[in-house]
């Protein structure tokens, strides 16, 4: 069992990841962080235990323990940039999404940034590609939904309020276009505002291991946080919760059985 990530195993060709709900700082690490940072303001508060459904359905689940502040799973490796032209977050964050230094002296070096990407980066996507692999050859292809929250509203990176429900197949490259469109549809049918490939397109994860072309589909869904917790106490919300869930369930199975089809 790893000490990164918990998983869940399942019979169904389908792996929801979820990346950001990631809790643990090391100390070495937290010593040199600010309150703000110490706070981990930027978690995909919740999403772990919003999703434990799937794991009776029968998918694959798969949870990060770190927090994102430690290294940024939904990034690649080389920090590059998903979103050009606006504000960066990074492999090794240095300050929150309001803007707020991370680290009360310095940032993180590239021998640690090195470090972190060893200790805890590549093993999530060791078992991601591994996962993904084994369920393609055993289904003929495989299914990746990558799952994430943020605040409704975040001015330094997005204007105005977002939609409570976000796809993103990096416009199609992702994702089979018929999959994508049918899981839409039934987001669309919601009582949640949606939209498809707006703000977020998907992160590092959705475009590096979708692949239409080799059987391999990956959707990323951002959830406004409205849509299932207290966004100022970052409490779960049960009533909620269970109202979302019944379009994700929705959403899921559509995903399953368009591909399947």
């Amino acid at each position: 069992m790893s000490d990164i990530f918990r998983y869940s195993d399942g019979e169904l060709p389908l792996l929801v990841s979820v990346p950001h709900d990631g809790r643990r700082i090391p100390d070495d690490i937290r010593e040199r962080m600010t309150q703000a940072g110490r706070d981990i303001p930027d978690t995909d508060w919740h999403v772990a235990q919003l999703y434990d459904f799937v794991r009776d359905m029968g998918a694959k689940l798969l949870v990060a323990d770190f927090s994102r502040y430690v290294v940024d799973l939904n990034r690649s490796a080389e920090d590059g940039d998903l979103y050009p032209g606006q504000v960066v977050t990074g492999l090794c964050p240095e300050r929150t999404f309001a803007g707020e230094d991370i680290y009360s002296t310095g940032g993180v070096a590239n021998d640690d940034k090195e470090r972190r990407i060893g200790n805890y980066w590549r093993p999530y996507h060791d078992h991601i590609d591994a996962t993904l692999t084994a369920m393609r050859e055993k289904h003929g292809y495989a299914l990746l939904w990558d799952a994430h929250s943020i605040p409704s509203v975040v001015p330094r990176l997005f204007d105005g309020e977002l939609p409570e429900l976000n796809l993103g197949s990096n416009d199609g490259a992702s994702c089979g276009a018929a999959i994508e469109t049918a899981v839409a549809e039934i987001a669309g049918l919601s009582d949640y505002s949606c939209v498809v490939n707006d703000r977020f397109k998907g992160g590092y994860i959705t475009r590096h291991y979708g692949s239409p072309a080799n059987n391999i589909h990956a959707l990323q869904l951002e959830i406004a946080q409205r849509a299932y917790m207290d966004e100022k106490s970052t409490s779960f919300d049960e009533k909620k919760a269970a109202d979302l869930r019944d379009t994700l369930r929705r959403m899921i199975r559509t995903y399953l059985e368009t591909a399947n089809s």
